[in-house]
């Protein structure tokens, strides 16, 4: 099976539309229909529905994705390890992310390692913790910048340990203790990370039998940021997610200590592609000066 057939049914079938998907790959609309109908004769079935908002996907096609992704994640990892044994380093990487790493270390990390590595060709893609499990294990991503928790059946490589902080409007009275009792959120007007985007806090909330009264559930860190300033509530975010917001709102340490393990979630540690592991090694040397 043609590797250029499969690399553009796999996009088209992200992007839902000939046109967009023939614009990111060099094809005109025209040839994006000749190649997949050449490639619906070669697999004996359709593989889209036109609609009025794009394609869809066939039961058959959505059957034979999971495959054809696979084959092309190990055609890339294939190339990779060519390109270096002929003594060049070329070849793409995709990684999926949580925001806050995607704004607090991606940007240097992805910096130096471009500066290494030239010739590889970076894409990111970010989303919650339930989002970065699906990329990984559908092969849509060559691993994920994500928490320990809730992995599913991916491995992880532990990185280092983000604290858990009470969240507060500024003007809030200081904790005595300089920490912040994690009981003291029982009944409180509070703002949680939606289910599926964030499983720590969720965690901590539970392990420590405490209920909040949940006012507003959200996916994104900073609308979070933005209510607590404006006194709707309070909450509990990780360290890395709060990091510049500091003249906007309190954050202090929860009393018992709560954390996340952050580091990266691949299918297999074994398998991965020679751009992968430069790439974690360099945020192992790098982590240091990033925390």
């Amino acid at each position: 099976m043609d590797i250029k057939k499969c690399s553009l049914f796999a996009d088209v079938a992200e992007t839902e539309n000939f046109t967009k998907s023939g614009e990111r790959l060099g094809y005109t609309q025209s040839g994006v229909s000749h190649i997949l109908k050449s490639l619906e004769d070669e697999v004996g079935f359709p593989l889209f529905i036109r609609n009025k908002q794009g394609v869809k996907l066939t039961a058959n096609a959505r059957q034979i994705l999971p495959a054809v992704r696979s084959l092309l994640a190990n055609h890339e990892n294939l190339e990779q390890i060519i390109s270096e044994i002929n003594g060049l380093e070329t070849g793409s990487l995709t990684i999926a992310t949580f925001s806050s790493i995607s704004i607090h270390w991606l940007p240097k990390i992805i910096h130096h390692f471009q500066e290494i590595y030239p010739n590889i060709n970076i894409q990111l893609m970010e989303g919650g913790t339930d989002d970065i499990v699906k990329w990984v294990e559908n092969d849509m991503a060559d691993f994920g910048f994500m928490s320990a928790r809730n992995l599913h059946l991916l491995e992880f490589i532990p990185l280092c340990e983000d604290p858990l902080m009470a969240v507060l409007p500024k003007d809030a009275p200081i904790p005595e203790s300089g920490a912040y009792p994690i009981s003291d959120f029982e009944g409180q007007n509070f703002i949680i990370s939606a289910m599926g985007t964030d499983y720590d806090i969720h965690y901590a909330l539970d392990n420590s039998t405490v209920q909040p009264n949940i006012q507003f559930s959200s996916t994104d860190d900073h609308a979070i940021i933005s209510m607590i300033a404006n006194k709707l509530g309070i909450s509990i975010l990780p360290k890395l997610i709060i990091r510049n917001f500091e003249d906007q709102i309190a954050s202090y340490p929860l009393d018992p200590y709560y954390y996340r393990t952050l580091g990266i979630a691949v299918k297999a540690k074994d398998n991965m592609s020679p751009a992968a592991m430069k790439f974690l090694n360099l945020t192992k040397e790098m982590i240091p000066e990033l925390m």
